[in-house]
């Protein structure tokens, strides 16, 4: 049987296939996703190349074309121009052939040249990985073969498969279907799994769309970016620089009123907020109505409860009935929701001066405080403690 240099055991050779598609991955995540598209990270001169070096030989996909879709993905996410979205093109069309629509709007040399600003336009960039961006790909599977014998040639269609599958299949069609969503973004966005292991992190596609400039994507002490640890080692080697990082905020005991701090917290951490308003007013809210009333209100308060702390526009018409219908159940629950729409309001107001959304503020927590709901009261005399957190 003819074997190729490093004549492996079979053990040996699923070792090499898993190491290979995953430097590919970390390629897509660090360098394409994070360094690229969104400027989260600097990366040194050496591994930037070294990256963009593997990309086109495993994928053979060009940085501009790639940052450009994606790009476009978050400034038109889930509306008709959104280049792969399975609410738009159906779960099935994107899983299948995720990829052809990667290509087909790669293609689109306007959308390239809007989206791709600030990408590599050195010599090799324009006379190697664009020039020639479909052969680095057979130069791999040489390799491949070389080392390994025939079975390179499987190990090559394994990596060809990688990217397709993985990324323009589970991260663009499972992750905007099903999962688990921490925040309330304006999209159907999903964490598809807290461990971010065979995807590089990219499985935590919620968290990235609440903080898409933020170069780690774990947000609970129980998800696992493995993208963000290699870049903490790159980083403590003095190869990578961050630059953008998810917003933290911190409660300031004894501060009795909002300012300008407290408007900057709310606003750069509105989904956190938001969430905790979901938790400690509305639901708290919609217990107590639950216990408090009984027969056909009860029922069509429970129907609705899973609707309270969504995000209203991602609403379906039949779920923004239910929730109407309950709200009309209950006066104080539906004050509590509309306390909410009106807080959401204000950072809607972000062209306002910080003056006018400091009185904004305080007078959402003045009004709240005279609601006469006790979780929503103890909310607002909470919220003027919010600050940005320093480090």
């Amino acid at each position: 049987m003819m074997t190729g240099l490093l004549d492996m055991p079979w053990w040996g050779i699923v070792a090499y296939t898993l190491l290979v598609t995953h430097l590919t991955i970390i390629g897509v995540t660090i360098y394409l996703h994070r360094c690229q598209a969104h400027r989260a990270l600097d990366l040194h001169p050496v591994v930037s190349h070294v990256l963009r070096l593997w990309l086109w030989l495993s994928t053979g996909m060009e940085t501009a074309q790639w940052v450009a879709v994606h790009r476009k993905h978050h400034a038109k996410v889930e509306t008709a121009d959104d280049p792969h979205s399975p609410q738009v093109y159906g779960i099935r069309k994107v899983m299948l052939e995720g990829a052809e629509l990667y290509r087909g709007a790669a293609r689109d040399p306007e959308l390239v040249a809007k989206f791709s600003h600030g990408c590599p336009d050195d010599w090799l960039e324009r006379n190697v990985y664009t020039r020639h961006s479909g052969k680095g790909i057979y130069v791999m599977m040489l390799i491949n073969v070389l080392l390994l014998g025939p079975i390179g040639l499987t190990v090559w269609a394994i990596q060809m498969a990688w990217i397709p599958i993985m990324a323009a299949g589970i991260i663009n069609g499972v992750g905007h279907y099903a999962g688990y969503r921490k925040f309330e973004t304006a999209d159907t966005s999903t964490n598809i799994v807290p461990w971010g292991v065979l995807i590089g992190g990219e499985e935590l596609h919620n968290n990235h769309h609440a903080f898409a400039s933020s170069a780690r994507f774990s947000v609970q002490w129980y998800e696992f970016d493995v993208g963000w640890l290699y870049i903490r080692i790159l980083s403590a080697l003095g190869l990578a620089r961050v630059k953008k990082l998810a917003p933290r905020m911190v409660e300031v005991p004894g501060k009795g009123e909002p300012d300008a701090d407290t408007v900057s917290a709310v606003l750069a951490n509105r989904f956190q907020v938001m969430g905790q308003y979901a938790r400690s007013v509305l639901l708290q809210v919609y217990r107590e109505e639950v216990a408090r009333l009984d027969g056909r209100k009860q029922h069509l308060l429970r129907r609705a409860k899973a609707l309270l702390g969504r995000e209203e526009s991602m609403l379906s018409a039949d779920a923004r009935e239910r929730l109407d219908t309950a709200l009309r159940q209950s006066d104080t629950l539906a004050r509590a929701y509309d306390f909410r729409q009106r807080l959401k309001a204000i950072w809607h107001e972000r062209s306002a001066s910080h003056e006018r959304l400091v009185q904004a503020l305080r007078e959402w927590c003045e009004e709240a405080e005279a609601s006469g709901i006790a979780s929503l009261q103890e909310f607002a005399r909470r919220l003027p403690r919010y600050s940005m957190a320093t480090a």
